[in-house]
């Protein structure tokens, strides 16, 4: 039975903080069993036809006809007559028309000899600003997609954690999480932190609560002089698994600590997500000045240079029909002229309503929403993950 928390005339203290999160706790975990019963995991549903032949950059008609000359393997069919595929099954389906198609090397996007790891932090000086829905939908396309996805929560919040079926407060209290692979102590090799998630082609190390020390203990390590310094314990980290993946995102902490900063000095692009409006872009500019002068220190410390292949300003939540917010988008590409994105992501509650039950757009059954609100959203993260792809693929020398 929850604690009920009632008018202390000694005033709410730290017993009684506790108990609302035992509480909350304890609703959460009960609420995560009955909405993924009668699995004790997330599952991904199947994808039509029609998502598949996107995904596949192929048409419905080469897809049926592949099927019906036997070069695809059969897949569930409904009642009546549509094809249903796991993602799994879109991968083979990848795999084969690589090997038996026209322009082969399109079907597989991934890193080829030559090419470096791809790490992209998600960052922004403020909450609120769709850092972790970002991470998550591009995590995902990019799996479907046919890249070899790695994605870290960076956050001690762990929301993005939370997203992927895990409970960290309970599953990951005694550890398991990234902060393992970066703390000064008894450090785990990254291998050992990465959990296989129910998503084909997508890795995930979760955070936790405890990654929160990891700032008082990288000021005690700097005092110490402890090597590596915080700037190099995620890229030696990442060096054990750097062979396995093609994209890492990672999704940062909203403020610019030594969280975020390991993440910057590890990454090789940027992508800055701000709402269109007149506090979140004073709130982003401050955070660009602050990162700007501190990664100047850290180069410093460190005896080389941070660069990035690029950096990328995603403008998110934004409603089209907003006359504020357009002006502010205007004008945000009217300064950073090139480095804004053209797509943007837009405000859905196609969006908003998967998260409550901490599913994407990619996730839902299509069929529980309006149509013309779930194609909407997905027209619009399926933009902004196919733009920024264009951008990574050209980082790889590619057009």
């Amino acid at each position: 039975m929850n604690e009920q928390i009632t008018g202390n005339p000694q005033g709410i203290g730290s017993t009684d903080i506790g108990a609302f999160a035992d509480n909350l706790a304890g609703s959460l975990d009960r609420q995560m069993k009955i909405a993924f019963q009668p699995e004790e995991r997330k599952s991904l549903r199947r994808f039509s036809s029609t998502e598949v032949a996107s995904l596949l950059r192929v048409s419905t008609s080469n897809l049926r006809n592949r099927h019906k000359d036997g070069s695809f393997p059969e897949v569930f069919t409904d009642g009546r007559g549509h094809r249903f595929y796991t993602a799994e099954e879109i991968g083979k389906l990848r795999n084969i028309l690589a090997r038996t198609g026209k322009n082969a090397e399109s079907y597989l996007p991934g890193r080829r000899q030559g090419d470096r790891l791809q790490v992209i932090s998600v960052v922004n000086f403020k909450g609120g600003s769709s850092k972790t829905t970002a991470t998550i939908h591009l995590a995902q396309r990019y799996a479907l997609r046919g890249y070899r996805v790695l994605v870290l929560d960076l956050d001690p919040q762990a929301s993005l954690t939370t997203f992927f079926g895990f409970r960290p407060e309970l599953e990951f209290a005694e550890g398991g999480t990234i902060y393992d692979a970066l703390r000064y102590e008894d450090q785990l090799p990254l291998g050992q932190v990465i959990q296989k998630t129910y998503f084909h082609n997508l890795d995930m190390v979760p955070a936790g609560l405890m990654l929160s020390e990891y700032e008082t203990e990288t000021a005690n390590a700097l005092a110490r002089r402890v090597q590596p310094i915080f700037a190099e314990r995620l890229s030696v980290a990442l060096e054990e698994v750097e062979a396995n993946y093609d994209i890492i995102l990672i999704d940062c902490p909203p403020q610019l600590g030594f969280l975020t900063l390991t993440a910057l000095a590890a990454s090789t692009g940027l992508l800055v997500t701000v709402v269109p409006g007149m506090l979140d872009i004073a709130s982003m500019s401050q955070f660009l000045k602050l990162a700007s002068e501190t990664i100047k220190a850290v180069e410093e410390a460190i005896g080389r240079r941070v660069t990035w292949d690029f950096v990328k300003f995603l403008i998110t939540r934004y409603e089209p029909s907003d006359g504020p917010q357009t002006q502010m988008a205007g004008y945000l590409r009217s300064i950073l002229a090139g480095q804004v994105m053209t797509e943007p992501m837009l405000k859905s509650t196609a969006v908003s309503d998967a998260g409550m039950t901490q599913q994407t757009v990619y996730e839902v059954d299509p069929t529980q929403f309006i149509r013309k609100t779930i194609d909407r959203a997905l027209s619009s993260v399926d933009g902004v993950a196919d733009e920024l792809e264009q951008t990574i693929q050209l980082a790889w020398g590619r057009r």
